[in-house]
């Protein structure tokens, strides 16, 4: 299981949002290089990075920010928000960005995300954002009559690279990771999935890796991270510790 440390992006700066709503956003930092050069300092292996102000505009609008990023760390980075065309995917490959993950792209025009899986093997992720079970798109803003699992299926044929599931409830809540929800979805797709919201301790990291086994493949975590309640080093070491174990199992 990988660490994906978050930067939301809102006005160029990094903030974390609570249950998705910006106008609860805090400011952790103004400087995007230099808190992403912090959490590669700390041995992180990936960075999870949302262009929140883009998700509702549905294009990208802190390109900047996302760019001192990108320059100032050299791990994977994955980055979502406002992505929905097959234009804009090939931009932010073509830009160094590692993997494009589409969320309301991926309800809105299931299609994009096949023809974007076979152009770009294993840099395409989908976005499954869940408020009450139910798939929230556009920035959280909607909510759409579907189920996070129904939209999972959906792609399960077309080699997406990861689903990051996100229970939005969660989300900045600091309220512990919906883990039953979240093995739930593994154990009924194939896609590796990527756990989302709440994480608010080791404690959350120690309930994941206990459900390793049914698919879940990484855990992203923000607010946990910039308050202190988590220390990424240790996060990072505890998560690798623990894929060797199941390695050598």
């Amino acid at each position: 299981m990988i660490l994906y440390p978050a930067i939301d992006l809102k006005a160029g700066q990094c903030v974390r949002l609570l249950r998705g709503d910006m106008a609860a956003a805090t400011v952790f930092n103004d400087d995007p290089g230099d808190q992403a050069a912090a959490f590669a300092a700390a041995g992180c292996e990936w960075l999870h990075v949302v262009d929140l102000d883009g998700a509702f505009a549905g294009q990208a609008v802190n390109r900047d920010a996302v760019a001192a990023i990108r320059s100032a760390i050299d791990i994977p980075i994955q980055l979502g928000g406002g992505i929905r065309d097959l234009a804009a995917i090939e931009a932010w490959l073509a830009g160094g960005i590692n993997r494009v993950v589409l969320g309301t792209a991926a309800l809105r025009d299931p299609a994009l995300v096949r023809t974007a899986c076979a152009a770009f093997p294993g840099q395409i992720a989908v976005g499954v954002d869940a408020r009450d079970g139910k798939v929230a798109v556009e920035g959280w803003a909607e909510t759409a009559d579907l189920t996070a699992l129904e939209l999972a299926l959906r792609f399960e044929d077309c080699g997406v690279a990861a689903i990051i599931f996100t229970d939005i409830d969660r989300d900045g809540a600091l309220a512990g990771v919906n883990v039953a929800a979240t093995a739930a979805l593994a154990q009924a797709v194939s896609t590796p999935i990527i756990a989302s919201g709440g994480v608010a301790s080791m404690a959350d990291l120690t309930a994941l890796v206990s459900h390793a086994d049914s698919g879940i493949s990484g855990v992203i975590s923000g607010r946990a991270l910039y308050d202190g309640r988590l220390d990424a080093a240790e996060a990072v070491a505890f998560l690798k510790t623990a894929r060797r174990a199941e390695q050598e199992a």
